[in-house]
């Protein structure tokens, strides 16, 4: 149980239900490598958009840890952190000291490379507004960049906005790849209503994304 003066969000903020990570802890590891071996649309050699007006997907780049993550549309610039899964099961969210934070699964892909690779941060606290409150309202076609470890600068362009219930989360449907090979990003954050009895939303929000440019962090040497 929470505690009664634990930031409201705490229990919301276990992302993913156990039951939900028995499957995605089995699956999203080679979801996230993508071990097929399927080579990723590349522009001008059959990329496709994915949705009217969307650009053609990047070729995947080489591996390298997020530093920061900037969703302009939304005013997102925010640090990034690596997270593994807590006692629980559930990907361990940023500290709650450090709201404006987001965490990143490290057992997953790293942002550019081919797969999904999964951010997630807080929607709110007991007071105000987290790093993610304002996920939900991003569109379809906003960019989301993700400054990496090495200076490089993956662009993402978003595809949808989705809200899954927790109530039969579908991992798989949430968190694999839409297309295999592709260099994927999803950002999730608690959704849906806030339930004072169980003391969680009722459901996650999340933005899929997918590579479309790549960039090199000015004052950074190519």
């Amino acid at each position: 149980m929470t505690a009664p003066d634990e930031p409201r969000s705490s229990a919301g903020a276990r992302l993913l239900t156990f039951a939900a990570w028995s499957v995605l802890v089995l699956g999203l590891w080679l979801w996230g490598r993508e071990i097929t071996g399927v080579p990723a649309p590349v522009p001008g050699q059959g990329g496709a958009a994915v949705g009217l007006g969307l650009p053609v997907a990047h070729a995947p780049l080489s591996g390298a840890p997020p530093a920061r993550v900037d969703v302009p549309s939304i005013g997102v610039q925010a640090p990034v952190i690596p997270r593994g899964l807590d006692a629980d099961g559930a990907i361990e969210p940023p500290p709650y000291d450090r709201p404006g934070t987001v965490g990143w699964w490290g057992g997953g892909a790293q942002p550019g490379e081919a797969g999904t690779a999964l951010l997630v941060g807080h929607v709110d606290t007991a007071s105000k507004p987290a790093v993610f409150y304002g996920l939900s309202s991003a569109q379809q076609g906003d960019k989301v960049r993700v400054v990496r470890a090495d200076g490089t600068i993956a662009e993402f362009t978003i595809e949808d906005v989705r809200v899954y219930e927790r109530a039969g989360f579908d991992a798989h449907k949430a968190y694999g790849p839409r297309v295999r090979g592709r260099a994927e990003l999803r950002l999730v954050t608690c959704g849906g209503a806030y339930d004072k009895k169980a003391k969680q939303y009722t459901a996650n929000v999340v933005v899929s994304a997918y590579l479309t440019g790549e960039g090199v962090r000015s004052g950074t040497a190519a």
